[in-house]
């Protein structure tokens, strides 16, 4: 396989509605973001590009089939090959991946991974019925089964093997707000507290309002290159980039559609674990298809100890809760101490004031720097390429340029983790990137 860097990329304003504009000039703000960074015309790139690759989660909300295609002819990448990728709320990590294997197999030089979503376009509760038609539309969604409610039975399974608790889950739902506060691409830009969140508006118990992520309208855009296509853009742009980024990583895990039919087995183990004695594995309270993609994932990086080799993650936050449980599935900490972790400060930013007390080490491992799903906003096809964009900043010691604010930096970052999620863990992508 061939080394693949990731050059450049762009996020549109994330909004609970954009009417000013369609899918397609959205995807371009985006594209076009991606393009003036490195300084390159879109005449030029549409040369140099060998094709792209499109996410987007759901033909519903712009009531258009094709629409990839729609995009493809709208940023003038035709007649060149491009085509669609789908997995719920890991659509846009899976997007990069493909990208990555576009050009690590050899089969491009230069390839484009964009995704867009436009929620907006629907009432909330439809919105939430083509969410639920993610689950199995002969089992569960007949009963009246939507996310909120699988989540909060997960949860509620979590806090009692584990004693995990509402003050927990509230401290990463104050820590993701508060870092969007410092980010003006974020749709949700709110100073909280733990009492803040538990007293917004009862979803589905003990999720509240404040624990759950939005819908919304956004696009987001990465320029994926091999070391030919690199040296095809810097002659292009008349100089040399750097930082580069790297990504030196991939992981896919799946599971079973049902929650019921997932078994009780042995924790697939890290090569530093530990074994557990009496662990209901995977049960409904861990997710044996992050377990899996962060063993991919850590293994083909060369990972040994993400507490230690990780600077920070960009982790698939749908709600305070999945964050919690993903802290564990990805090896920050042993199964069961995820709750604890949460509230120990190890996941937080040391030059944000939280208002809050820690009892550990603040900034052992920043989690979701740009302020997550929760704060930032899920357009579902363009989150999983949200959280790359933002980590290539993190990388290249960008923020501040891009933000207007350093404050989200991560100093010295060398090695993020981008983490997406679909359904109830049905896939999940893990991808490491790394300042070269």
């Amino acid at each position: 396989m061939r080394p693949v860097y990731l050059v450049s990329g762009g996020v549109s304003k994330f909004a609970k509605a954009r009417p000013d504009v369609t899918f397609q000039p959205m995807v371009k703000e985006a594209y076009d973001y991606a393009l003036k960074d490195v300084g390159i015309s879109q005449k030029r790139f549409t040369e140099i590009a060998d094709g792209s690759v499109a996410s987007y989660f759901s033909d519903h909300f712009q009531r258009q089939l094709m629409s990839g295609i729609m995009v493809q002819d709208y940023l003038g990448l035709c007649p060149k090959p491009s085509h669609r990728v789908e997995g719920g709320g890991a659509t846009g990590g899976l997007c990069l991946q493909e990208a990555w294997k576009a050009v690590a197999s050899g089969y491009m030089d230069v390839c484009v991974a964009y995704g867009f979503e436009t929620m907006s376009h629907v009432q909330t509760w439809k919105g939430n019925e083509f969410i639920a038609l993610a689950s199995d539309v002969s089992f569960d969604y007949p009963v009246g089964g939507f996310y909120s409610g699988y989540y909060a039975m997960m949860v509620t399974r979590h806090m009692k093997e584990y004693g995990t608790t509402v003050e927990q889950m509230a401290a990463v739902s104050v820590k993701n707000h508060m870092n969007a506060y410092h980010n003006p691409y974020a749709q949700k830009r709110d100073r909280l507290t733990i009492a803040d969140v538990r007293n917004s508006p009862m979803v589905a118990w003990p999720l509240t309002r404040r624990d759950i992520c939005v819908m919304s309208d956004g696009a987001a855009a990465c320029i994926v290159a091999s070391e030919d296509g690199l040296r095809k853009l810097e002659k292009a742009a008349r100089t040399t980039f750097k930082p580069l980024v790297k990504i030196t990583g991939i992981g896919r895990g799946t599971d079973a559609m049902r929650m019921a039919d997932r078994p009780h087995l042995q924790v697939p183990l890290f090569p530093w674990e530990e074994p557990y004695q009496d662990l209901k594995y995977p049960g409904v309270h861990s997710f044996r298809a992050g377990r899996t993609a962060s063993i991919q994932a850590y293994r083909h990086a060369g990972i040994t100890n993400p507490l230690e080799q990780i600077d920070f993650v960009e982790l698939h936050d749908a709600y305070t809760s999945s964050e919690i449980q993903t802290y564990e599935d990805m090896g920050l900490c042993r199964y069961g101490e995820g709750g604890p972790f949460a509230a120990s400060g190890a996941a937080f930013l040391p030059n944000v004031d939280y208002g809050l007390d820690f009892p550990g080490e603040v900034g052992k491992c920043p989690v979701n720097p740009s302020g997550g799903l929760i704060a930032c906003g899920h357009p579902v096809g363009a989150t999983g390429l949200m959280q790359a964009v933002f980590a290539l900043w993190q990388l290249q010691g960008t923020v501040k340029k891009h933000f207007g604010d350093g404050k989200l930096q991560v100093k010295g970052a060398k090695r993020g983790a981008i983490h997406s999620h679909a359904g109830t863990g049905t896939y999940v992508t893990v991808s490491i990137l790394q300042r070269a």
